[in-house]
């Protein structure tokens, strides 16, 4: 894989093409389980684990798949690699487990996880297709991190709520302080949507600048091509 390459794929899957933000996929688990950043990244790394995996896997299988009956294979891949991640969670982090619920195997059905498998793993080579996973993985964890920590912090003035589930011993961080009476809206659903529709706004925004400053940019000059005259000159020279 050629460094131009790595670097498309790394800004398809953080930006250009960001699951979150651009193709608007897994809007369940994502306005769902964003009511805290350490709920909401838990799920993102949980995913990027998935999709990784799957990638890897079937791009390496690919060429064993029936066409026909691809989809269901696909699924039973991504099935496997859910269970395991599943119960994981319920063996390392039993009370993040508890609060993620049934948003990890529903991972199974995720389109982000699916849609990468079947628009680019099934048709590239297992390394590319390794780093196009864990690229949109990381691009689904940053949209879920600044979800998460702008409803959390809006709702509840701290950042890190949860924290001690991973971390023991570890405390949210009260940024508002105690006296803060929190914005329940930022929590419950229609706070989730409100967030995301800010996010694809400002996402749209910084979009449309970077393409009228690519608008003009002048385009790079050719070099100028040698005249008769010169190529003579050159010749006699050499000659």
């Amino acid at each position: 894989m050629s460094p131009q390459q790595f670097r498309d794929i790394s800004w398809n899957g953080l930006w250009k093409q960001n699951p979150g933000l651009a193709q608007l996929l897994g809007l369940c688990p994502i306005l769902a389980i964003s009511t805290t950043m350490v709920y909401a990244v838990s799920l993102g790394i949980a995913t990027v684990l998935v999709m990784t995996v799957a990638n890897l896997a079937v791009s390496g299988l690919r060429n064993f798949v029936p066409y026909e009956i691809r989809i269901p294979v696909f699924i039973l891949i991504i099935a496997a690699l859910v269970t395991m991640v599943d119960l994981a969670f319920n063996a390392y982090f039993h009370d993040l487990y508890l609060v993620l619920g049934i948003f990890i195997p529903l991972i199974v059905t995720n389109c982000i996880v699916l849609a990468r498998v079947e628009a680019y793993a099934a048709k590239n080579d297992p390394l590319t297709s390794t780093v196009d996973g864990i690229m949109m993985g990381i691009g689904l964890v940053w949209v879920l991190a600044l979800l998460g920590g702008l409803r959390e912090l809006l709702g509840a003035g701290t950042l890190f709520s949860g924290i001690e589930m991973i971390i023991p011993g570890a405390s949210a961080w009260s940024v508002f302080g105690d006296d803060y009476p929190g914005f329940l809206i930022a929590i419950l659903p229609p706070g989730a949507f409100f967030a995301l529709g800010v996010l694809i706004a400002v996402f749209n925004v910084i979009n449309a600048r970077l393409a009228a400053r690519a608008r003009r940019q002048p385009p790079p000059t050719a070099p100028a091509p040698a005249t008769r005259a010169e190529g003579d000159g050159e010749a006699v020279a050499a000659g």
